[in-house]
């Protein structure tokens, strides 16, 4: 599928603990004007599986089509993989904020937009695409070299996420109930770690200044119930968040 696209592969962003993390930049083949919009994938997988070409899977690749057709670069990313007592959530979400800085300060190498970013995903990756986008850039500082970018995002579209681990009544029903499943997430069980579970939960960063957010969920989901879309849009109400 790859080759059927106009792109640049093996973009490396990040090198950490000896993990080489690159992405792929997709670009229209009809270049509508000289700084392009993009958007930032962030795959699904559990936070401890999948990788960058997870876009390829129907849900998405007719969407990457869509962009593309419409003028917007796309680009899908690797970032580290839960591994109990080496990486964690906030691993996977700060490699994702370094991926967004990439693309800051690289925009002009690769004719990007730095202020018309985006960000989408599905799952794990809805999780980590809520989060790249309303956490502080701030909370999550990674490479050295990129802390100074400071890309603020224009819009998020999140397909099926964990939206707190704060509520495990969230997870009913799915694997992730699990006390024990939250280790390699938080690195501990909820009771000794809430305040990190509090820090990856994307209802705790939402305001009402965050870019608008387009959740898309399906109601019989059973590996994230629906529950976490409903309680996201019920914070995004509270705080008079644009969210639909």
């Amino acid at each position: 599928l790859l080759k059927q696209f106009n792109h640049q592969k093996d973009i490396v962003y990040k090198i950490i603990g000896g993990d080489t993390l690159d992405m792929i930049i997709f670009f229209p083949n009809d270049k509508k004007e000289p700084k392009l919009p993009v958007m930032l994938y962030t795959h699904g997988g559990g936070w401890g599986g999948g990788d960058k070409f997870k876009i390829f899977r129907a849900v998405f690749l007719d969407t990457l089509r869509i962009l593309l057709d419409n003028g917007i670069a796309c680009a899908t990313i690797e970032y580290r993989l839960t591994r109990e007592g080496q990486s964690n959530a906030v691993d996977c979400v700060t490699d994702c904020k370094d991926a967004a800085r990439f693309l800051f300060r690289n925009a002009e190498k690769y004719d990007l937009d730095p202020d018309r970013m985006g960000v989408w995903g599905g799952s794990a990756g809805g999780h980590l695409s809520l989060m790249t986008a309303l956490a502080d850039n701030s909370l999550f500082l990674g490479d050295v070299e990129l802390a100074s970018a400071n890309p603020q995002f224009r819009c998020i579209a999140s397909y099926y996420p964990a939206v707190s681990f704060l509520k495990p009544e969230l997870l009913k029903g799915s694997n992730f109930e699990k006390p024990q499943r939250m280790v390699p997430m938080i690195g501990g069980l909820l009771e000794d770690k809430r305040e990190v579970a509090a820090l990856i939960s994307p209802t705790e960063h939402i305001k009402r200044n965050s870019p608008p957010v387009l959740v898309l969920h399906g109601d019989n989901d059973t590996i994230l119930p629906i529950a976490n879309s409903h309680y996201f849009m019920k914070i995004a109400q509270e705080k008079g968040a644009d969210a639909t």
